[in-house]
């Protein structure tokens, strides 16, 4: 399956350039870099700005700007990345992508 920003969700988030742009902890957002893992309600973000630094954010508390190849960025809510990564990537239906 191609990667597009309806099927984003389904795709492996580890590797994919991310931006938090909002969270309830007001601490998370603008923190920028790369997922480097992946749970069932985090993402572990490793900072782009040269610092060697891996952020752990909740997914439900917050809201993502991931790039896709060819410059396209797709917004997600996190509550819609919250599953194991295996469950979510099988998940088939509607995007809900803004």
């Amino acid at each position: 399956m191609p990667l597009t920003p309806a099927t984003l969700t389904r795709h492996e988030l580890i590797g994919r350039p991310v931006r938090v742009v909002a969270a309830s902890n007001p601490h998370l957002v603008g923190i920028a870099g790369e997922v480097v893992m992946e749970t069932t309600r985090t993402l572990s973000v490793e900072g782009s700005n040269g610092e060697q630094r891996v952020w752990q954010v909740p997914k439900a508390d917050a809201t993502f700007e991931f790039d896709l190849p060819g410059g396209e960025t797709v917004t997600v809510e996190g509550e819609q990345l919250v599953a194991r990564p295996a469950r979510r990537t099988e998940r088939t239906g509607d995007s809900k992508w803004r």
